[in-house]
């Protein structure tokens, strides 16, 4: 599986984490031990899903430390992004 991550570090509740992106694709704001089972094609849990339109915006629900990820679900071809944090 392809994709791509961003390691936000520590993040306060409330903040806005803003993904812009070239294509649609799926956006997940996980934190750490489901970052982990990310990695691993396990089970986890996220916040986000398919962003149709860029900037896609997530709120962080509780502080701590965070990851976004963005992927193709499967699909073939490309995406670039950037990610953001307002707010923290």
């Amino acid at each position: 599986m392809s994709y791509l991550h961003y390691d936000l570090g520590y993040v306060k509740e409330g903040a806005v984490v803003l993904v812009t992106l070239s294509a649609q694709a799926n956006v997940k704001l996980l934190d750490e031990s489901n970052f982990r089972a990310y990695q691993r094609r396990g089970r986890h849990e996220y916040f986000g899903g398919l962003a149709k339109v860029s900037p896609a915006r997530i709120t962080v629900p509780r502080s701590g430390n965070w990851y976004v990820t963005i992927d193709l679900g499967g699909y073939v071809g490309r995406v670039n992004a950037s990610v953001r944090v307002v707010g923290n």
